[in-house]
């Protein structure tokens, strides 16, 4: 198999801002307590995302500035107990889902002990007075302020190594996916509130994702990086993951890491969970995405996806990949008004499998069969659930043929599984994790334990019309001639009308012309080695793009063109393109 140029590491140069960004502890002590004034009195406050080495933090730079006082904001946070009692109708007992959270940062902590740090801070007269970690700017605004912030991936992985609890509970030994849970549901949404105001006034954004060797940025030179990011093509860094399913295609295509066993999917555009590389001068800055998404999300998204959406990224590209692997879980997702009244999200994860490649025989499980029995697929469904016999999938679930480049439309409540020997190309709606796994086959997960089946939830969402008829009408290869000229064709390639993604394929070996029309574009080169993506006004830096790579077009950008390019030279290319309906 020929590897694909696929770049693992995607970065954003910042243009202008050489001196604004700092590597290493010590270097970024001396560039905080150059910022500190040396008369009278100076707060400086240092508020941290979850997550974030308090320990590192108070050892590295808090202790080398000499503060009169330091002050751990954590000591003022209510009690284990108390939390939990408070987020008790949020987590539920399940072991996967909760109820999104709407409380706020404050509710966290015990009114009476943030007062008294206040009151600690008011009376000294001079000197430096450091207030840090999560939360610390309920205490005070800072004269100087820090923001110490994480990925989301870089937490999984500290919750996976056991280093990481939740925040405020001392769980690190709990089930990894309850961890997840409560962070998803709960902790991420309350320090996004938190931290979204807090980003528009830092004066410094402090890196922290990896061990001993953070880096350190100017607010100026970080809210200037975004603002540059929403008038530009970019890519946000990829993450891959083995899985119980998964298969061999990413790891030879993409020169990962041979020593994994498999590896099952990957989030190649997940801006709520992906990392954003910046290039300030000779320093690379990782932050979450979702910062952009959080502070720029008007030039981002456009002002219709923005007005519908708020500041959520729509839009998911990921692969699943059974190449030398197992079929996926059978699974369904909730329909709109389940999602809402069970969950408290406001929309519903609608996706479609495009395939990048197929093995012979490849399989996508798509829809039920005409003419079964609900109840009696329910019943069945149960009784593997027991462990007392395996689904009768042939009897219930059609099976269409997979072939590259086929594609197959997912509504909510449609159930549907991937095959062995498919390498898909997810494009979905974002709210990911509100899979409804029916049946996994009698599998047991990689940490030994059985894979959670959700058929209490699943057999509320089926939609028993989406049958054999149905789905071979509706929901497979729905390819329309759009437009052609010298050198491409479109094609519009759905998604179904109950999904608000529209997604087309443009087929070319010459350039094309695109235009955001006021909207993000979701974009993959689906075939090609590679591909140039460019202004015809000049008004970016030329991009290049890879086979398989998935890059995000801001609404900001409007007109951009795709031409071939390097290898590609020469080639039919394709690109799969996605947006929101207007």
């Amino acid at each position: 198999m020929k590897k694909s140029a696929y770049n693992q590491f995607p970065e954003v140069r910042i243009d202008g801002f050489a001196g604004h960004a700092w590597q290493g502890w010590e270097a970024i002590a001396r560039k905080v307590q150059a910022a500190l004034s040396q008369n009278g009195k100076t707060v400086l406050v240092i508020d941290c995302y979850p997550g974030v080495r308090l320990d590192e933090l108070q050892t590295r730079l808090v202790n080398k500035l000499c503060p009169l006082r330091a002050i751990n904001v954590e000591d003022a946070r209510h009690s284990e107990q108390h939390l939990h009692d408070l987020l008790a109708s949020n987590l539920t007992d399940d072991r996967v889902f909760g109820v999104l959270s709407c409380h706020q940062l404050i509710e966290f902590f015990d009114a009476g002990k943030l007062a008294q740090m206040q009151h600690e801070v008011e009376e000294i007269e001079a000197g430096l007075v450091v207030v840090y970690g999560p939360g610390a700017a309920l205490v005070h605004e800072g004269d100087v302020l820090v923001y110490a912030d994480l990925a989301r991936w870089e937490i999984q992985q500290r919750f996976r190594s056991g280093e990481l609890g939740n925040w405020g509970t001392e769980n690190q030994q709990e089930d990894i996916l309850r961890r997840y849970k409560r962070a998803f549901f709960i902790e991420w949404r309350v320090f996004d509130r938190h931290k979204t105001p807090l980003l528009k006034r830092a004066d410094f954004l402090l890196d922290t994702n990896q061990k001993e060797s953070p880096t350190l940025v100017t607010g100026e030179a970080l809210r200037h990086a975004l603002q540059q990011t929403t008038r530009q093509p970019f890519r946000v860094v990829p993450f891959f993951d083995p899985g119980v399913w998964g298969g061999q295609w990413m790891k030879e295509k993409f020169d990962l890491d041979p020593s994994k066993p498999n590896y099952a999917w990957c989030f190649d555009c997940v801006p709520e969970e992906n990392s954003l590389l910046l290039r300030v001068g000779d320093v690379r800055v990782e932050i979450p995405s979702q910062d952009l998404v959080l502070l720029y999300p008007r030039p981002l998204l456009g002002e219709k996806v923005h007005a519908r959406f708020g500041a959520e990224f729509p839009i998911r590209f990921d692969f699943l990949d059974t190449v030398g692997g197992q079929n996926l879980s059978f699974q369904v997702h909730p329909l709109t008004e389940y999602i809402q009244q069970h969950f408290g999200m406001h929309y519903t994860q609608d996706e479609s499998y495009y395939l990048l490649e197929a093995e012979p025989g490849a399989e996508v499980y798509l829809g039920t069969k005409t003419g079964i029995s609900p109840q009696e697929m329910l019943n069945d469904l149960a009784a593997a659930q027991r462990g007392e016999k395996a689904f009768d999938d042939e009897k219930f679930v059609n099976r269409f043929p997979a072939h590259k480049h086929d594609h197959f439309l997912i509504p909510a409540g449609t159930v549907h599984c991937a095959g062995s020997g498919a390498m898909v190309l997810e494009i979905s709606a974002t709210p990911y994790i509100f899979t409804f796994k029916l049946w996994d086959w009698g599998r047991l997960g990689l940490d030994g334990l059985p894979r959670p089946v959700h058929l209490e939830h699943g057999q509320h969402v089926i939609d028993w019309q989406r049958d054999t008829e149905w789905a071979t009408e509706h929901l497979i290869n729905q390819f329309e001639p759009v437009a052609e000229g010298d050198g491409w064709r479109e094609e519009r390639t759905g998604l179904h009308e109950r999904e608000f993604i529209e997604t087309r394929r443009h087929w070319f070996s010459k350039p094309v012309l695109h235009d955001t029309q006021g909207g993000v574009n979701v974009l993959n080169l689906v075939e090609g080695s590679e591909a140039l993506v460019d202004s015809p006004n000049n008004a970016f830096e030329p991009f290049v793009v890879h086979y398989a790579e998935t890059f995000i077009v801001p609404a900001a950008v409007g007109e951009y063109r795709i031409s071939p390019y390097g290898e590609g030279v020469g080639q039919q290319l394709a690109t799969m393109k996605a947006w929101v309906r207007g």
